[in-house]
């Protein structure tokens, strides 16, 4: 079980990041959710605010480069084992510095992943 968490979590079930917190669910995988709406998400809350969440394995990211400078240092400081640039939200300076940290950036997509066993 990797508990991950999904910044860009959305209440919209047509959204990526709904539908990965729906399959990551699915294959028991306990989920965090951060975004920049309030709302709910497959019953749980959709937090707005960084919150200070412990042993956190995987960061998924569904939120798009430009707003990610805002988040690096929060995302370095949960100390996750790696971190997801789904399609779409790659970066080339965040990935160098998690790198330099010695957390593991992949280009892929988490509903890929989970659906071929690579999660």
């Amino acid at each position: 079980m990797k508990r991950t968490l999904i910044l860009g979590a959305t209440s919209n079930p047509s959204r990526y990041a709904y539908l990965a917190a729906q399959k990551l669910r699915t294959y028991g995988h306990p989920i965090l959710l951060l975004g920049r709406r309030k709302g709910t998400a497959l019953g749980e809350e959709i937090h707005l605010d960084k919150q200070d969440w412990k042993d956190v394995d995987t960061v998924t990211l569904y939120i798009n480069p430009s707003h990610q400078p805002e988040y690096y240092d929060y995302i370095i400081s949960l100390n996750p084992k790696r971190v997801i640039f789904n399609p779409g939200t790659e970066n080339p300076e965040f990935k160098s510095i998690l790198e330099d940290k010695n957390i593991i950036p992949i280009e892929g997509c988490t509903l890929v992943m989970l659906s071929i066993g690579q999660y």
